[in-house]
C-alpha cells in the first residue's frame, strides 16, 4: 500500500502521535541524564564540604626506634612517590593535587605541669608557604645541653601566635618537655596562618589552635598544642623515646569525582589501605581517611534518589506509552476500513500488519531521533537508559500497531458487535489479572520489610500497584453502573437510561483509553504528596536545628551591652536570653549538659512554629538516661536541687541525645547568657555585627541550606516536572477517549436525533456516556496516589532530603489532585459538548448511509 498517502490522509493523527513520542524520548533520555549530573554535583559538593582530614588519603607510620626514624626530606619524598604508584586506578583521577607531609609527637607534656600542659613537636613539609612569622624568627638548627647530668636536644620552634597568652608563653622562652627522655623547646618565634580557613589546616587542626579537653575525674583541662620545627629538626627528632608518628597527605580533588564511580572508589580505598600496610618493614602502615565512610553515606541517600526517581520515571514512561498507544489504536481505527478492503481482496496478513506498523515507525522514527538528540542538550553524563528509552518507545509504538492489526485482521471480513454482547474474559486472562494483584500486594509488603533497595521487582512495586488497581476498577466499574442503568429505567426521561447503558456497555477500545488516566493520576499525584512531606519536613528540620527564627551562640559570655544593642535593633521584636553549660550531677564524677532559659518566653517565640517544648516554671526537664531520678542536685555556679517535671527526648537545637537538662534561668545565681533567642526580621548579619564573638544561625538560612542541596533539589524539581508531565498526558488521554468512540457516538445519536433527540439531549446522553468513567478513574487515581506513600512507608526512606528527619507526615494536600480531577472531568465535559456541536452541522443522511454501508 501507498504509505505516502496513507500518511497524508492522517496527517493529524500522524502529528499527534510524532509529538508524543518526542516528548516521551526526550523525558525519558533527558531526565536520566539530569539526575546523574546533580548526583555527580552533590558527590562533589559532599566531598568539598567536607572537613579535608576526612575525605583526604592520609597515610601514617609510628617510629618505635631509631631503625624506624626519618632524619631526611628525601626520604618522605621517596615514600610519598611510592604511595601515589601503588594507588589503585579508580582513585588516581582524584588524587590529583599535590599533598604535604608531616612527622608530629603525641602526648608530649611540659616537664612540672602534672599532665595538664602538653607541648608537641611538629614538622611540616610546606610550612614555608603556609606561615607568616609575626614575632621572632623562624627557627634553625636543633643544639644540645645537659639537663640533670645528662645531654638533652634543643629544638628551636615556632609557635601560633593565639597560643602565647592562652598557655602564659612568650617568644625566647624555653620550656622543657617529657618524663624521662627529656627535650627543650626554645620558642624563637611566633606565626599566623597565611589562610586560617583553608581546608589543609583541618589536618594539622593541633598546629593552630590550642586543643583543649576535660581530664578524666577532673575538673581542670587538658592543654594541648603542636609547635612547628624546621627540617633540620628533623635530625634530633626521634621515636625512640618519644611517641613520633608520620603522615603522608595524598589531598582528594573532587572535581573528578563521579557518582556512577563511587561504589569502585569505595572498593579502591579499601585496597589502597591493603597494599600501603604491605610496604611495611618495621612498624605497620595504616591508611586514615574518612572518605570510605562520605562515599557509602552518599551511596545511601543516592540510593533513596534513584529508587524515587525510578518510581516516578517508571511510571511516567508507562503513562506515555499508553498514550502513545491510545494513538496507534486511533490511527489503527482509522486504518481499518482501506486494511480491511485489502484483506478481502487477498492481502496477506503480512501486509496488512506491515502497512499499520510501517506507517506507525515514519511518526515514530523522526520523534524517537529527535528526543534522542535533544537529551543532549541536557547536561549530565549518557547513561544506558539514554539510549534504551527512545529504543524502547519505538519498538513499542511500532510493534504493538504490527500486532494489533494482526490480531484484528487475522480474518478477512471481519465483523464485531461489542456494542450488543461483551464478551466473557478468558480463565487464562483472569488468572493473569489475579496474578497481577497478588504480585502487587506482596511486592508492597516486602518493600515496606526490606526497605528500598535496587532490586528491579521492588523497584516496579508502585507501578504493579498502579496496574493492579487499574485491572480492579476494569473488572468492577460496570456492576455498580449497571445499577444506576436500573435505577435510569425505572424513570420515564430516556437520555439518562440510554446514557449509562452505552457507558455500561462501552467497548474494550473506549474503556482501556480511559483508564490510561488512572496511572497518570496515581503517580502524578504520588509525586505531588511525596514533594509536599519533603517540604513540610524540611521545614520541621530547619526549625529545630536552630530551635528559633534565630539563634546567636558564643563560647563566652555574651555582654550585657551587646543584648541592649540586640534589643534595640529595628526589626528585633523579642528577645530571649540563654545559658549553656555542662553540670555535675550530684557529688561524683557524672556530668550532664544543661540549658537555663525562660521557657515561657523561648514558647511564646515559638507560637505558629512546628516545634514546641513542654512548660516549665520550676525544677527540670531531663533526658531520658536521667529519668526517675525525682529531685536531685547539680552543681553550677551553686549547688542547687531539683524536682524532675518531664522528660524530653530532645531539645530543639541544643540536645539530640545523651544526659541533658533544661532548667529555668532563675536558678543560676548570675547569669552569664551565652546564647540568645531571636524573633524578628532582621538580617543575622547585622546581629553578626552587634555580637563579634557569636555565630548567628537563621531558620531561614538551615531551610535554604537544606533546600539548596542537589540531590534534595533534584528530587523536588523531578517530581515537579513529573507531576506536570502526567497531568498532560492525562488530558491528553481523556482527548484521545473522546476521539476514538467519536464516529460511533455520532452514528448512536444520529439515529437518536431521527427519532426526535434534541441538542441539549445530545448533550447530555454524551456526557453521560463518558463521565462515568473518567470520575471513577478519578477518584480510584486520587486514592492510589494519596495511599502509596503510605503503602511504601519506611521501603523509601526521604530523610537524606529532610535533614536528617524521616519524611512520615504525608499531609493531605488535595489542591494538586483537586486540580487534575478538575481538569480532567472540565476536559471530559468540554469534550462531549463540542462533540456534539461538531455532529449537529453533518447531514443525517450521510451518516445514516456510511452506518449502513459499515
Amino acid at each position: 500500500m501507498r504509505i505516502a498517502l496513507l500518511a497524508r490522509v492522517h496527517l493529524g493523527t500522524m502529528a499527534v502521535l510524532f509529538v508524543l513520542a518526542l516528548s516521551a524520548c526526550l523525558l525519558v533520555a533527558g531526565l536520566p541524564r539530569a539526575m546523574q549530573a546533580s548526583f555527580d554535583e552533590a558527590l562533589r559538593r559532599s566531598l568539598v564540604s567536607a572537613p579535608a582530614v576526612q575525605a583526604d588519603l592520609t597515610v601514617s607510620v609510628e617510629s618505635r626506634s631509631s631503625q624506624e626514624d626519618l632524619h631526611e626530606r628525601g626520604q618522605f619524598d621517596a615514600r610519598e612517590r611510592r604511595w601515589r604508584q601503588i594507588l589503585p586506578p579508580a582513585l588516581r583521577p582524584l588524587a590529583v593535587g599535590a599533598g604535604h607531609m608531616s612527622a608530629k609527637t603525641t602526648s608530649t607534656p611540659v616537664t612540672g605541669t602534672s599532665g595538664h600542659t602538653h607541648m608537641n613537636l611538629g614538622w611540616l613539609s610546606d610550612a614555608d608557604r603556609r606561615v607568616d612569622w609575626v614575632q621572632g624568627r623562624a627557627p634553625g638548627k636543633p643544639s644540645t645541653m645537659r639537663y640533670e647530668g645528662a645531654t638533652i636536644p634543643v629544638f628551636e620552634v615556632g609557635i601560633v601566635a593565639d597560643a602565647l597568652p592562652e598557655l602564659d608563653l612568650k617568644v625566647g622562652q624555653t620550656k622543657m618537655v617529657g618524663e624521662n627522655d627529656y627535650a627543650a623547646l626554645k620558642i624563637v618565634g611566633a606565626f599566623k596562618a597565611k589562610d586560617p580557613g583553608d581546608r589543609y589546616w583541618s589536618h594539622n587542626v593541633d598546629i593552630l589552635q590550642v586543643v583543649k579537653a576535660q581530664t578524666p575525674g577532673s575538673e581542670e583541662l587538658e592543654k594541648r598544642i603542636t609547635t612547628l620545627i624546621p627540617d633540620e629538626g628533623l635530625t634530633a627528632l626521634s621515636g625512640e623515646g618519644r611517641n613520633l608518628s608520620y603522615h603522608w597527605v595524598l589531598p582528594i580533588d573532587a572535581r573528578g569525582a563521579s557518582a556512577l564511580a563511587a561504589p569502585d572508589l569505595q572498593a579502591a580505598v579499601a585496597e589502597f589501605g591493603r597494599v600501603a600496610a604491605l610496604q611495611s618493614t618495621g612498624s605497620p602502615y595504616h591508611l586514615d581517611t574518612g572518605l570510605s565512610k562520605l562515599l557509602g553515606d552518599f551511596l545511601a541517600a543516592v540510593a533513596t534518589a534513584q529508587t524515587v526517581m525510578y518510581l516516578v520515571l517508571g511510571g511516567l514512561l508507562a503513562v506515555a506509552l499508553g498514550v502513545i498507544a491510545l494513538v496507534v489504536l486511533l490511527l489503527g481505527n482509522r486504518l481499518d476500513h482501506p486494511l480491511s478492503l485489502a484483506r478481502a481482496r487477498g492481502g496477506s496478513l503480512r501486509q496488512v500488519a506491515g502497512t499499520g506498523a510501517l506507517l506507525t515507525g515514519v511518526a515514530v522514527l523522526p520523534a524517537a531521533l529527535a528526543g534522542y538528540g535533544l537529551s543532549f542538550l541536557v547536561p549530565g553524563p549518557v547513561l544506558p537508559i539514554v539510549h534504551l528509552g527512545p529504543l524502547v518507545v519505538f519498538v513499542a509504538a511500532v510493534g504493538f500497531a504490527g500486532a494489533r492489526l494482526a490480531l484484528v485482521h487475522r480474518t478477512p471480513l471481519h465483523e464485531r458487535r461489542d456494542d450488543v454482547s461483551a464478551a466473557r474474559p478468558s480463565a487464562r486472562r483472569v488468572t493473569l489479572e489475579v496474578l497481577v494483584v497478588v504480585l502487587a500486594l506482596v511486592g508492597a509488603y516486602l518493600l515496606r520489610a526490606r526497605g528500598a533497595s535496587q532490586d528491579p521487582f521492588l523497584l516496579l512495586v508502585p507501578v504493579a500497584l498502579t496496574l493492579a488497581a487499574a485491572l480492579i476498577t476494569l473488572r468492577c466499574y460496570p456492576y455498580p453502573l449497571r445499577l444506576f442503568v436500573r435505577l435510569a429505567a425505572r424513570g420515564r426521561a430516556a437520555v439518562p437510561f440510554l446514557g449509562l447503558t452505552r457507558a455500561a456497555r462501552a467497548r474494550s477500545a473506549g474503556v482501556l483509553p480511559v483508564l490510561i488516566l488512572l496511572p497518570a493520576l496515581g503517580v502524578s499525584v504520588f509525586a505531588a504528596v511525596i514533594s509536599g512531606g519533603i517540604a513540610d519536613t524540611q521545614r520541621l528540620a530547619s526549625w529545630q536545628q536552630v530551635g528559633a527564627p534565630i539563634k546567636v551562640t558564643s563560647n563566652i559570655e555574651i555582654p550585657a551591652d551587646a543584648i541592649d544593642r540586640v534589643r534595640a535593633t529595628p526589626g528585633v521584636e523579642q528577645v530571649v536570653i540563654a545559658q549553656t553549660g555542662r553540670v555535675q550531677v550530684g557529688y561524683g564524677a557524672e556530668r550532664a549538659e544543661a540549658l537555663a532559659v525562660d521557657v515561657a518566653q523561648w514558647r511564646r517565640i515559638l507560637d505558629g512554629a512546628p516545634i514546641s517544648v513542654p512548660p516549665l516554671s520550676d525544677g527540670a526537664l531531663v533526658s531520658p538516661e536521667l529519668r526517675g531520678r525525682g529531685t536531685f542536685e547539680i552543681g553550677w555556679q551553686s549547688r542547687v536541687k531539683l524536682a524532675t517535671r518531664g522528660v524530653v527526648e530532645s531539645v530543639p537545637s541544643f540536645f539530640t541525645q545523651g544526659k541533658f537538662m533544661v532548667v529555668p534561668l532563675g536558678v543560676l545565681t548570675r547569669p552569664a547568657p551565652n546564647t540568645l533567642l531571636i524573633k524578628g526580621d532582621v538580617s543575622p548579619d547585622v546581629l553578626a555585627r552587634l555580637v563579634p564573638s557569636a555565630t548567628v544561625e537563621s531558620q531561614e538560612r538551615a531551610l535554604s541550606a537544606i533546600q539548596d542541596d542537589p540531590l534534595t533539589s533534584t528530587v523536588r524539581w523531578t517530581l515537579v516536572v513529573v507531576t506536570v508531565a502526567l497531568g498532560s498526558y492525562a488530558l491528553v488521554a481523556v482527548v484521545l477517549a473522546l476521539v476514538i468512540g467519536a464516529a460511533e457516538r455520532a452514528g448512536a445519536v444520529s439515529f437518536l436525533r431521527t427519532l426526535g433527540l434534541s441538542d441539549r439531549q445530545a448533550q447530555r446522553l454524551t456526557v453521560l456516556e463518558i463521565l462515568p468513567m473518567i470520575l471513577v478513574t478519578a477518584l480510584v487515581g486520587l486514592g492510589l496516589g494519596l495511599g502509596l506513600p503510605f503503602a511504601l512507608g519506611a521501603g523509601v526512606d526521604l530523610s537524606s532530603y529532610a535533614g536528617d528527619l524521616p519524611v512520615s507526615d504525608y499531609s493531605l494536600d488535595l489542591f494538586v489532585p483537586a486540580l487534575l480531577a478538575g481538569g480532567l472531568t472540565a476536559v471530559a465535559v468540554l469534550g462531549a459538548y463540542t462533540h456534539t456541536a461538531i455532529s449537529r452541522r453533518r447531514n443525517l443522511g450521510a451518516v445514516l448511509r456510511v452506518g449502513d454501508l459499515q
